[in-house]
């Protein structure tokens, strides 16, 4: 028996990715219900941040040994094929920018005029310093076309009621992943936790989310916290300041043109 997601705000996006929107799941469901319960979470999941189209700023705080540095960026997307990321402050680094067209991402330096092309190879390399990748901020994989993915936990934990996915990659798919592990809460379908864990199953690193606000009839999480495994005095967190979902945004808007006006 499957639950009305509607309820949920799946339906919001056609029956959405970590955008969220989950129901809850009889353990005497039939095998394809099962199946496409977790695949609307799993789409819910790759769009809670995105939507059709989304327009946010907000700060990136990156805690290491060596030092604290904090910035503000301006982000607009739409779909999984375009994305613009752009720095605001500080001053040395204004105007920073990463863009994503379908396959393509480049990244703008202003300080020499130049843009660059990012190679599939740096995917996962830090993001301006921090412990987020490129792939994070402009979110070329997603868990509905790169992993294969089922509830594995559903139930009480911590005091607790969740949602436990595990998304496994597929065989072809370019990520550096060896599996993630998910927790949602279940009345509001909120993400709580994702453990990234390498190709020998050792964990790599958790982010943390918490301060949902429900914006557009979705609950959204404000605050990502990026916790590495093996410097655990280190972190990355991001807030979200604020975040709109369909905004007008045409494809055109996601050029190299624009990499370059968005000052």
């Amino acid at each position: 028996m499957k639950r009305d997601w509607a309820a949920a705000d799946v339906a919001a996006t056609g029956g959405k990715l970590l955008k969220l929107a989950l129901l809850p799941l009889c353990l005497l469901a039939p095998v394809t219900a099962v199946a496409l319960e977790v695949d609307e979470l799993i789409r819910h999941m790759d769009k809670l941040w995105r939507g059709n189209t989304s327009a946010a700023v907000m700060t990136m705080t990156v805690n290491t040994r060596r030092y604290q540095r904090t910035m503000t960026m301006e982000a607009w997307s739409r779909g999984k094929d375009y994305s613009l990321v752009v720095v605001r402050k500080p001053i040395k680094d204004k105007d920073v920018a990463t863009l994503k067209v379908e396959e393509n991402i480049w990244n703008y330096l202003p300080k020499i005029n130049r843009v660059t092309k990012i190679p599939a190879s740096m995917m996962s390399g830090s993001w301006m310093g921090s412990h987020f990748t490129n792939d994070d901020l402009v979110k070329e994989s997603t868990f509905e076309d790169d992993y294969a993915s089922s509830i594995t936990f559903e139930g009480e934990r911590g005091g607790q009621a969740i949602y436990e996915i595990t998304a496994i990659p597929n065989p072809d798919a370019a990520v550096v992943w060896g599996k993630v592990i998910i927790n949602f809460e279940q009345t509001s379908l909120a993400p709580l936790q994702a453990l990234y864990f390498d190709e020998e199953g050792l964990l790599v690193r958790t982010m943390t989310f918490d301060q949902a606000r429900e914006i557009d009839g979705r609950l959204t999480p404000m605050r990502m916290r990026l916790q590495p495994e093996d410097k655990p005095e280190e972190s990355t967190t991001i807030i979200y300041e604020k975040i709109d979902f369909d905004v007008p945004l045409e494809a055109s808007f996601f050029s190299l043109q624009n990499l370059k006006r968005r000052r």
